[in-house]
């Protein structure tokens, strides 16, 4: 199968007709084989049964449907698990995606990228509640990667199979895939796409989010550096904690010794045992860290490494 179009719906029934019509119509004109993923992410509406209705008028179509509300990436997940296309797009349910870019994002997949990410230039939503944060996250979150894209947010994505197979996400992390997928060594492009203002529902997203954004970009910075070899950041601080307790014992130990300087009552001495702990401690989870990655790899045969392609000698022949 040439494609698999994956869609998370979350309540919201009054746009899966038209979210159907164009979209059916976009990949019909393609020329492609393909399929749709509809995600029904625990809904409490009539969402379910209008995906159902949908799936029955139209070849196709598969829906899955979560027992709960697990969240966008739960539900991009599941699409990823199921989808059988060698190039895989996600998108949203609400209409500001247009499903009229998805072309453009495939010529751009079939120009030899691993992944290309939709970026909403024109993005029709409120300025200080959603484009504003947004700006500030992009950019944040480009920084602390390495990963330079203008919009982590825009769910219009395209990916080759093999990529999207091996990504795993949890929490929160849907918006970080491009990051994530970087771990792997893929080359990732950015074309603007269309953005539509919101005709029916409300948005699910708020500027509540900002903090969960901040907590899962300081997860995605330690996986990406540091997930094969957490020694490296936690006996890092270790060691610098640690000498500096040292320094400061050493320091005190002269001053008791040849200055005949009380030590009783100094805050500074509980200070120096207490950064050789802390040291001790960072340490000590260094080095448990690197015994549960060993593990996490070792006992579910887990790559440290992923091979784009081989390329072997041509066989003489006799």
């Amino acid at each position: 199968m040439d494609l698999s179009v994956i869609i998370p719906f979350f309540n919201e029934a009054r746009n899966i007709s038209v979210v159907f019509a164009e979209l059916v119509q976009t990949l019909q004109d393609s020329k492609l084989s393909w399929e749709i993923l509809a995600i029904d992410d625990g809904s409490s509406d009539e969402t379910f049964s209008l995906l159902k209705e949908e799936a029955k008028q139209r070849n196709h179509i598969k829906v899955v449907r979560l027992r709960k509300n697990f969240g966008q990436t739960a539900a991009l997940s599941a699409g990823f698990d199921s989808a059988e296309g060698e190039v895989i797009i996600t998108m949203d349910g609400d209409l500001q995606n247009d499903p009229k870019d998805i072309p453009a994002l495939v010529a751009k997949i079939k120009e030899g990228y691993d992944i290309v990410s939709g970026w909403r230039e024109k993005r029709k939503d409120p300025f200080f509640s959603r484009r504003l944060p947004s700006l500030i996250a992009n950019k944040m979150i480009s920084w602390v990667t390495g990963v330079k894209l203008h919009d982590y947010g825009c769910t219009l994505k395209a990916f080759k199979k093999e990529v999207a197979k091996h990504i795993r996400l949890y929490g929160e992390m849907h918006r970080f895939i491009p990051a994530i997928a970087s771990w792997m060594g893929v080359t990732i492009a950015e074309i603007p796409v269309n953005h539509r203002a919101r005709k029916f529902g409300r948005s699910k997203y708020g500027i509540s989010r900002t903090i969960r954004v901040l907590l899962d970009l300081i997860t995605v910075k330690f996986l990406l550096t540091y997930s094969t070899r957490p020694i490296h950041v936690f006996g890092l601080w270790g060691i610098l904690s640690g000498l500096a307790g040292l320094g400061l014992a050493c320091y005190l130990t002269v001053q008791r010794l040849f200055f005949a300087i009380p030590l009783a009552n100094r805050p500074i001495l509980l200070l120096a045992v207490l950064l050789i702990f802390i040291g001790i401690q960072f340490i000590s989870m260094g080095l448990l860290g690197e015994l549960q990655v060993r593990t996490y790899h070792e006992s579910q045969g887990k790559p440290i490494y992923y091979i784009k392609e081989i390329v072997e000698p041509e066989k003489e022949t006799p």
